[in-house]
């Protein structure tokens, strides 16, 4: 398993020098600022890269964004999924939100040490938004029915990308339960991670899709 920045560069060679001296760095600062404030599991540090970054641009190899996309992170915890699809998607505009204002201040710091100009996080409930988006995206936030439940209102209809608006979340384990919790009116796509990304980590990983 490689544990450094290079699995990103394994997946993702089309990007610039700087897009992965982002990359680089970013590592350095989870590693700082997680040992002040606790935004990723301490036992996972070690393994930042795969199972935390690179899981998250499993979305890029799941949807192209085009230009002028809007996205949601909701529950960003400490600015993932959202941080390193900004970076991937330097003319996509991200906004984080989380309840807990701790990790929303550290993600301002890493968004601000990375000089990214297209994401910001604010301390807000997902239910007290008055925006919309083109996508609401999330990773490990809660059940889907409730995951779909808030995010719906905040996703508009204006389409841009070949990919219908919606909800777009990664999930682990045995989702059979969850999926059949949800209403009948919400069809859900589910890919394994493993499928688009090879790393035998992913293999009860999973992006779920949900159409506005």
């Amino acid at each position: 398993m490689v544990i450094g920045s290079e699995i990103i560069e394994k997946y993702f060679s089309e990007l610039s020098a700087d897009q992965m001296a982002q990359f680089d760095t970013l590592g350095d600062l989870y590693v700082e600022w997680n040992s002040k404030v606790n935004v990723i599991s301490r036992k996972d540090i070690d393994s930042l890269y795969p199972k935390h970054i690179l899981h998250s641009l499993s979305i890029a190899k799941y949807i192209t964004f085009v230009a002028g996309t809007g996205i949601l992170d909701l529950g960003t915890g400490g600015g993932l999924p959202g941080i390193p699809l900004a970076i991937i998607y330097p003319e996509v505009q991200f906004l984080l939100i989380d309840a807990r204002a701790k990790k929303i201040s550290v993600v301002n710091e890493i968004i601000d040490e990375l000089g990214l100009e297209n994401v910001r996080g604010i301390h807000k409930r997902a239910e007290d938004l008055q925006m919309q988006f083109d996508y609401v995206l999330a990773r490990a936030v809660t059940r889907l029915d409730k995951l779909i439940e808030i995010s719906m209102p905040l996703i508009h209809q204006d389409e841009k990308n070949v990919i219908p608006n919606g909800l777009i979340t990664l999930k682990g384990g045995d989702l059979t339960q969850e999926i059949k919790e949800v209403s009948k009116q919400h069809q859900v796509e589910q890919v394994c991670v493993q499928t688009l990304i090879s790393e035998p980590i992913f293999h009860d990983k999973h992006i779920l899709y949900v159409q506005a």
